[in-house]
């Protein structure tokens, strides 16, 4: 579709929002202020989440005051990375900024991560050099990456999440993924292009804390890897199969030695750990089989990632 000057949205922000109202003020200000000295035409997009607290009333307020800041209400939580991709759907800018609400995102790094779409990359990602969270996430957050990459066979830096510049083709590749299972910074990888990253500066949470509970963040974890690798049921098949060998190598062992002894050989306590231990490596390998057919079968499904319950403009 032919656009002409006055039309052309220079940058477009996603900013998906969950019980996060105190912050949007600030977080308004601050990308206004950044924004207006830095392209002539910018919209930011805020995508409430489902939010317990009065976030939409917040982004209804803030779009009354400057046309340039839309809402979008989803009709329940969908979580973070859905929020998101319902925000991509909507964009018109040539460039697109994804980060968070809370302001660790700082939006005075944005002039930086602009800057960086003259040398021809499609792809900024904003690397926090220094982050500011607990020591627990941290550890954490760098254990996780190191599992995944074992099982998909990427090469992920933790230092790097949403926050970043993308430009309107490489998004426009990323919404056409309709995947149950959204991670919107694995998707950005898996479209390809050309990437880059730049270290930018992480701050502490204006206001709140986090709703990503230490159960939320191992279920997202156990989430991404299902989603993205079968390789936990190669290693279910390849400890069955040295089970399986062991076992059969072992009876051979017994079997010498009754035929030298003369005499059955004692070991019930064995047996019994043995066919214990066997028992719930089989209930495990099912389980894991059977949270892959689950995987298959929500997606068979077809559901829409998110529902739009409102926005605030035509």
């Amino acid at each position: 579709m032919n656009k002409n000057k006055q039309e052309i949205v220079d940058i477009s922000i996603v900013i998906p929002v969950y019980s996060c109202a105190g912050c949007l003020d600030e977080l308004s200000n601050r990308l206004t202020l950044v924004l207006t000295s830095l392209v002539n035409n910018y919209e930011i997009i805020l995508v409430d989440d489902g939010s317990s607290d009065n976030a939409w009333q917040k982004i209804q307020q803030l779009t009354k005051i400057d046309s340039k800041i839309k809402g979008i209400q989803l009709s329940r939580n969908f979580g973070q990375h859905k929020a998101i991709m319902a925000g991509l759907n909507f964009v018109k800018g040539e460039w697109i900024i994804v980060m968070d609400c809370d302001l660790q995102d700082k939006p005075e790094e944005i002039p930086k991560l602009y800057e960086n779409t003259t040398k021809g990359y499609d792809i900024t990602y904003a690397r926090r050099n220094i982050r500011q969270d607990g020591w627990f996430r941290k550890a954490m957050s760098k254990y996780y990456y190191r599992i995944f990459d074992y099982l998909t066979g990427l090469d992920s830096d933790e230092a790097i999440a949403n926050f970043g510049i993308y430009s309107k083709k490489v998004i426009k590749q990323v919404i056409k993924l309709k995947e149950e299972s959204s991670s919107f910074p694995l998707f950005v990888r898996w479209v390809g292009f050309s990437a880059t990253s730049i270290d930018v500066e992480h701050s502490e949470r204006f206001c709140g804390k986090s709703s990503y509970s230490i159960k939320k963040l191992f279920s997202l974890a156990f989430d991404m890897i299902i989603a993205h690798s079968n390789i936990p049921l190669k290693i279910s098949i390849s400890i069955g199969s040295i089970m399986s060998i062991s076992s059969f190598l072992y009876s051979i062992y017994l079997t010498i030695l009754f035929l030298i002894n003369s005499s059955p050989v004692e070991g019930w306590t064995s047996v019994m750990v043995s066919i214990y231990f066997l028992s719930g490596l089989i209930l495990l390998t099912l389980g894991i089989l059977g949270i892959y057919l689950g995987k298959v079968f929500n997606e068979t499904k077809n559901r829409p990632q998110y529902i739009v319950k409102e926005k605030t403009w035509e």
